[in-house]
């Protein structure tokens, strides 16, 4: 698949996978295939193979199909009326929406959905196809209370992701979404181990253990998860980037699905998002904070020291998470291609929150600076 996904405009790349969507990370071949591909373009002429009969072509449209299996997931035929604005930045949701929540190919269902940046366009004229930016939310939050809209949907490029907006212009958690998702997972398929990274909130494998399913604490990366969910048999799986992988779509994410889910619980009762969700909203969390760093290592370890006094215990699951106790945790992690730090606190309160926040992010970008000269 030719994909920028959430990049800017100026990115794009291939993105492989084996057969049954089966993800290819770094370990898995995708170091070996670069490794390859760099040695073809090191050699001047050809490429190796370029002189080879070129392949058959086949074209195939399978937006009909992947509608319909979508349709056979969840139902939502049943559901009460719902007004839903989407924002598909300009991406695949502006072509897969249609198909699949529009009625462009199926019966039309009780929704009324209202278009924004619909017009595929690579250069992404209206906003970056990156939800995870509030930036980026700015116009689907506006248009969701101008409309009086029950809920708005917006889409990353590809639409494997999808964040969501509550009536009053809120966006409403990722970590919430999940644990939605798999409280009716799990309603259906009652013991299933459901997966989540360590980023989510902890209110995620709470609840799922509260209605008797299996959580599994992975580190963050879809090639991870997909690998985690093939080695456990997940039923669903969650981040807190609204990357959303089930099961029954071969473990690949999909923001589609995980917007049907949504749309179902939503309509199949009477109460406002805000309400739904409220009861899956237990913890103040800061987000994902970046900061860039000379040396990573050296302000990861600026940050153990700092807190070692009130730490309850620690691992390296993923980066350093640090559990302060009463609910209070820290993770930081380097980012694998940039010289950033990534910070995300949770606590019992904002307040408890923000001071933890404040402190991690004075400690690690204090540690970047140089010494006082004597």
């Amino acid at each position: 698949m030719f994909t920028a996904s959430h990049n800017p405009a100026r990115y794009n790349g291939i993105k492989l996978c084996r057969a049954g969507a089966v993800a290819i990370g770094q370990e898995t071949g995708l170091a070996e295939i670069s490794r390859r591909a760099q040695a073809d373009l090191d050699v001047p002429g050809p490429l190796a193979g370029s002189e080879a009969a070129p392949a058959a072509l086949e074209q195939l449209n399978l937006l009909d199909e992947y509608a319909r299996y979508l349709r056979s997931l969840v139902d939502l035929n049943k559901i009460r009326p719902l007004r839903v604005v989407v924002d598909a930045a300009n991406g695949m949701g502006g072509y897969t929406v249609p198909a699949v929540l529009g009625g462009a190919v199926l019966d039309e269902l009780p929704l009324t959905i209202v278009p924004m940046y619909f017009e595929l366009d690579g250069s992404f004229p209206n906003h970056e196809a990156n939800p995870l930016e509030p930036a980026n939310l700015v116009d689907l939050q506006a248009a969701v209370v101008r409309a009086g809209a029950d809920i708005g949907l917006a889409f990353d490029g590809d639409a494997d992701r999808c964040f969501v907006v509550d009536a009053e212009g809120d966006p409403v958690s990722p970590s919430a979404i999940t644990a939605l998702i798999a409280t009716r997972e799990l309603a259906r398929q009652p013991g299933a181990t459901i997966i989540h990274n360590l980023i989510t909130s902890r209110a995620v494998p709470e609840i799922i253990t509260e209605h008797g399913g299996r959580p599994v604490r992975t580190r963050v990366g879809h090639s991870l998860i997909k690998a985690e969910m093939a080695r456990t048999g997940a039923l669903f799986g969650g981040e807190h980037s609204a990357h959303y992988y089930f099961h029954d779509f071969w473990r690949a994410d999909t923001g589609m699905l995980a917007a049907m889910h949504v749309l179902a619980a939503l309509g199949e009762q009477d109460g406002s998002l805000r309400e739904l969700t409220a009861q899956f909203d237990r913890y103040a969390d800061s987000g994902e904070l970046n900061s860039t760093v000379v040396s990573p290592s050296a302000s990861l370890q600026a940050v153990r020291a700092a807190f070692a006094t009130r730490t309850q215990t620690t691992d390296e699951l993923d980066g350093l998470t640090i559990d302060l106790g009463d609910g209070s945790w820290l993770n930081i992690r380097p980012s694998n291609t940039e010289p950033l730090l990534r910070l995300n606190v949770e606590a019992r309160t904002p307040a408890a929150m923000a001071a933890i926040r404040d402190e991690a992010l004075a400690v690690i970008r204090g540690s970047q600076l140089p010494a006082p000269s004597a």
